[in-house]
């Protein structure tokens, strides 16, 4: 996705250019800073850590209400979707993260129902 992305990039650039000089270092500069706020890793792994906790909860309940810390995991994680789908600019990564976020949804109904 990334290496696409720098390839349309620099396209476009040389299009805008229209036979002007440009000056690689500046663009391989630039296009490193946006390949920077695209990326997507330290949000996926916030998601899985907060995958474990939603697991751990369930296997530590031990009869204790666990509804409202499933209720705050679950708000981290609709977060860490949302900050996906913002970053992502690629369609097929937004189509996973609006099916991601049906299904935090649809666990979220459950959770309210939990004591």
């Amino acid at each position: 996705r990334l290496i696409a992305h720098r390839d349309r990039l620099r396209e476009s650039v040389r299009v805008l250019a229209d036979g002007l000089t440009i000056d690689e270092t500046r663009l391989a500069q630039e296009i490193a800073l946006l390949a920077d706020r695209m990326d997507v890793a330290e949000e996926l792994d916030r998601f899985r850590s907060h995958l474990v906790a939603f697991r751990a909860a369930l296997d530590d309940s031990a009869g204790e209400p666990i509804g409202k810390r499933l209720g705050f995991v679950l708000q981290e994680m609709l977060r860490e979707a949302n900050t996906t789908g913002s970053k992502a600019a690629d369609s097929a990564i937004l189509h996973e993260v609006v099916g991601l976020k049906e299904e935090l949804e649809r666990i979220r109904e459950q959770v309210e129902n939990l004591e």
